[in-house]
């Protein structure tokens, strides 16, 4: 008897946690399109869960959360000697990137490169993935093997990926450009005030499930 009722009770435990993550949205669809309308124009993301699952995962409920609405492409490394990416996911508001700091999410196997138009998310070391990302403007397959895993790829809009503001160059401590604590901490009103040719991102929306 004892044992039949630990067996019903696991299972409504079972029942009521598959219930609780189906309605979170946390796990995204096998593909899926994003358009980020930007200051220069529209782009049009495209992942693919397969390639890094817990990296699809996070970046389907950010966009579902609306938190890449506003973030500046604040470290954008793209001229004539040196086209690397242009990187992004700060949000303009400390308060709800502090509620993300210590949200990380653990390392994907890399399954595909880091070239033109590929997006993966920055790190700061093993299972430290959390909200930034970054776009690939070249062949950067050399990132492939410290971890980088790539999710998705810019199908539509690689073009206005290439005009975004530029000439602010790297931050502390190897240039002058945005201090990425800073941004962590003052949000978009430090950016606005010290670097306002920014580009960013107007809103970012899943557009369909294929």
């Amino acid at each position: 008897m004892f044992q039949r009722r630990n067996v019903g009770l696991a299972l409504l435990v079972l029942t009521i946690a598959l219930l609780i993550n189906g309605c979170s949205g946390k796990t995204s669809p096998a593909q899926f399109q994003v358009v980020l309308a930007t200051t220069k124009g529209d782009v049009t993301i495209d992942v693919t869960r397969e390639w890094s699952p817990r990296g699809a995962d996070r970046f389907y409920a950010l966009v579902k959360d609306g938190f890449y609405d506003g973030a500046r492409f604040f470290r954008v490394i793209h001229s004539p000697d040196h086209q690397f990416m242009a990187q992004f996911g700060i949000n303009g508001d400390p308060k709800v990137t502090a509620k993300w700091a210590d949200n990380n999410i653990e390392d994907d196997p890399v399954t595909q490169h880091n070239t033109r138009g590929m997006i993966s998310f920055a790190t700061s070391g093993a299972n430290t993935r959390s909200t930034q990302l970054f776009i690939n403007y070249s062949d950067n397959s050399r990132l492939d093997s410290l971890g980088f895993s790539p999710f998705a790829v810019v199908s539509t809009g690689m073009e206005v990926v290439d005009e975004f503001y530029a000439d602010y160059g790297e931050g502390p401590p190897n240039g002058t450009g945005p201090d990425q604590e800073r941004i962590e901490k003052e949000g978009n009103a430090y950016l606005d005030s010290n670097f306002p040719k920014l580009d960013y991102i107007r809103t970012a929306r899943i557009l369909e499930s294929k």
